[in-house]
């Protein structure tokens, strides 16, 4: 009985489907955390999850910002809150846990812990060099040609901009982790890296901008994580910071595991702890 992760499916792509296709648990008993990037197309995400749902014993699932885009060839033309309230609504009809939902205890080994699937965003903190402003930082993104197609596809209706939605989360989320019972540890899952470190490697060091927001920096110490879960940068690895293990569980696009001299990532066991590296 394990809890396993994995992100980043980007199942528009075929050979990513197929990878899809062919995960199954190892015990009837194993939850599944899947923490975003499923895929763009609505239809799309509801099929991925809806098949790993048949397969394990409970999936909890956290959004990444492909899930927010609205595509211009998607039928389910809703943009920003109202997409991802119906994407929640869809997904928990099948079973899945979502972000909106009672956050679930893992009573297996390693537990008890509070598994909390988290949706907070990203407010444009992770600037080069910390010293720019929004402005400032965006300019410098545009200037060295590194946008992210979030500016154009992932709408923040009804919030006047991404980050104030982004705010709205993290007063909404902080609320929701506070009242936990300070006895449990969590795991907290996000879609963006919860604290800046992993960011440092990027080949383009603008792209920090889209992947998270400083307010969470101290959230595995105040929440009491034995260990935090992310994706978004295809980047797996495992990094600590004080302490605690931040997993990126990240697929990636067949382009990036591809050039890679191992197979691509499958499911990250979780919960029990497994061994430090990878």
């Amino acid at each position: 009985m394990s809890l396993v992760a994995i992100s980043d499916l980007h199942v528009r792509y075929a050979e990513n489907r197929d990878i899809v296709e062919g995960l199954r648990p190892e015990s009837d008993d194993d939850w599944l955390v899947v923490a975003g990037d499923v895929a763009e197309n609505f239809d799309d995400v509801v099929w991925a999850l809806g098949t790993l749902n048949d397969r394990f014993a409970k999936v909890i699932w956290t959004p990444g910002n492909h899930e927010l885009w609205t595509p211009p060839n998607d039928p389910v033309q809703l943009r920003g809150e109202e997409r991802y309230l119906h994407l929640a609504k869809t997904l928990r009809q099948l079973g899945v846990v979502t972000p909106e939902d009672p956050y679930p205890v893992w009573q297996g080994p390693g537990g008890p812990a509070v598994i909390a699937p988290l949706f907070v965003l990203y407010d444009y903190t992770f600037r080069p060099g910390g010293t720019y402003s929004k402005e400032g930082a965006l300019a410098v993104a545009h200037e060295a040609g590194v946008v992210a197609t979030d500016e154009y596809f992932l709408h923040p209706d009804p919030y006047p901009s991404r980050d104030a939605w982004c705010r709205e989360r993290l007063a909404y989320t902080r609320s929701r982790l506070d009242r936990l019972d300070p006895a449990l540890p969590t795991v907290l899952v996000n879609h963006f890296p919860l604290v800046r470190e992993p960011t440092r490697v990027l080949h383009y060091p603008e792209f920090a901008l889209w992947c998270g927001t400083e307010a969470t920096a101290d959230w595995h110490v105040r929440y009491r994580a034995t260990a935090v879960v992310y994706g978004h940068l295809h980047i797996p690895r495992t990094i600590e910071c004080d302490g605690v293990p931040h997993r990126e569980v990240s697929l990636g696009y067949p382009r990036e595991w591809r050039s890679r001299p191992f197979a691509p990532a499958g499911l990250c066991r979780i919960l029990p702890e497994p061994d430090k590296q990878r």
